[in-house]
């Protein structure tokens, strides 16, 4: 039996069967559902997960900050070309959230919490080097966000009993130890060692670190000073350094001023059987600027295109990982890409283990994560430093970059 509606016999319910206030609330209870579900599903399809980058695009650290954002757009366009990162049953899109902090400390800081608490991004890639992201991390840790460190390799950072940041880089000491390994087949039994190093705080904790590792070999240290960020004339020191006589010249800084520091070295006369810089050769501009003065400059670095690892991680491999930098850039990659990629790789590792964004989970995963990648093996100790693969050790030569050191990828020898 059919119940006569009031509407029009051209309205489509006037066909309507009849049917109970119950089952009415049913269809109308199936209804919600079914639609709240369908939103569940679109939402998970469209969200968005944001990442914060504060970089410093101009200024000293500029060829840093550039080669990190390349390295952090490869990883995030490969992620979206392939869908998305997996959230439990959807997939979210990456979008990067780059500012500019001009190579300021301060401004730095200012610009993390900003994209906290403002911009409110849902993670945050860390300043470039260990000095700026020693000082905001205060700020991630007091807002709870997984804070990926990249570039930070000082213990200093690491020492503050934070719970939400986690460095990719091995302790400074870890590239230390092997290049003084390697300087010793070509110094003499009581070496003579000046170092010169930036005073700011990596630069001054791979000096110390040297210094170390000089008197553990009974080698004399016959210089040991910094000088101020920003420095454009290293004369003088350059000058007593020279009167010293040493076997073994060290200076630890940043591309843009160890380059300066090399070219001054040659107008001032100085050269040594043994001279390292870190870690400005790893660069493509340190050779590209400074032509022959390149050659026989040995330095050490975390990373190196002429690796072998094979990962789990959206790239796959060294070769693949290279082989999709040189695609989408024209050239190689070197470790400041590699690990700007890499903090990616772990991040998205962390996020599809536990299924959500939640920063608590998403921090948990990565304090106990152990994975295979492009970069190497990834573990973190309790402070969350990575200590799980060995820094390559390499030396310019014929215009190129051949490794020394570990034996397993070495291309070449100490000259």
């Amino acid at each position: 039996m059919f119940k006569r509606s009031n509407c029009s016999s051209s309205c489509a319910c006037a066909a309507t069967p009849a049917i109970s206030r119950a089952a009415r609330r049913g269809l109308l209870l199936a209804t919600a559902v079914l639609g709240l579900g369908l939103g569940q599903v679109s939402h998970a399809q469209s969200q968005v997960i944001r990442i914060g980058a504060p970089l410093p695009m101009t200024g000293a650290l500029s060829p840093e900050g550039l080669r990190m954002k390349q390295g952090n757009d490869l990883w995030a366009e490969t992620v979206n070309k392939a869908g998305g990162i997996k959230v439990g049953n959807g997939r979210a899109k990456v979008e990067m959230i780059y500012v500019d902090y001009q190579s300021n400390t301060p401004k730095a800081v200012q610009l993390v919490d900003k994209l906290i608490t403002q911009d409110k991004v849902d993670f945050i890639f860390s300043p470039f080097g260990s000095g700026a992201t020693k000082a905001s991390s205060a700020v991630t840790e007091k807002n709870g966000v997984p804070n990926i460190a990249a570039t930070a390799s000082s213990v200093e950072v690491f020492d503050q009993g934070h719970k939400y940041i986690f460095g990719l880089l091995t302790p400074n000491n870890t590239l230390i130890e092997p290049t003084a390994e390697l300087a010793a087949t070509r110094l003499p039994a009581n070496a003579r060692v000046a170092i010169l190093a930036r005073n700011d705080l990596f630069p001054t904790a791979v000096a110390n670190e040297l210094e170390k590792v000089a008197k553990k070999r009974n080698y004399e240290v016959v210089y040991n000073e910094k000088y101020a960020i920003g420095a454009l004339d290293h004369a003088g020191a350059l000058v007593q350094i020279k009167a010293a006589k040493p076997d073994w010249i060290f200076v630890s800084g940043y591309t843009n001023d160890l380059i300066l520091v090399r070219k001054q070295m040659k107008d001032a006369g100085l050269n040594a059987p043994v001279v390292t810089m870190i870690t400005g050769p790893s660069y493509r501009e340190f050779v590209e600027s400074l032509g022959p003065l390149a050659e026989n400059v040995s330095s050490a670095v975390w990373w190196h295109p002429a690796s072998k690892y094979t990962g789990t991680d959206i790239f796959g491999s060294t070769a693949k990982y290279v082989e999709a930098f040189k695609a989408r850039f024209g050239t190689e990659p070197d470790y400041a890409n590699a690990v700007a990629s890499l903090s990616g790789v772990v991040l998205q590792a962390a996020i599809e283990k536990v299924g959500s964004v939640d920063r608590a989970a998403v921090r948990d995963q990565l304090a106990k994560l152990k994975m295979d990648t492009f970069y190497g093996p990834v573990a973190f100790d309790q402070k969350g430093m990575v200590n799980s693969y060995l820094p390559p050790v390499f030396q310019i030569q014929g215009g190129k970059s051949a490794v020394l050191y570990p034996p397993a990828i070495a291309t070449g020898k100490l000259r």
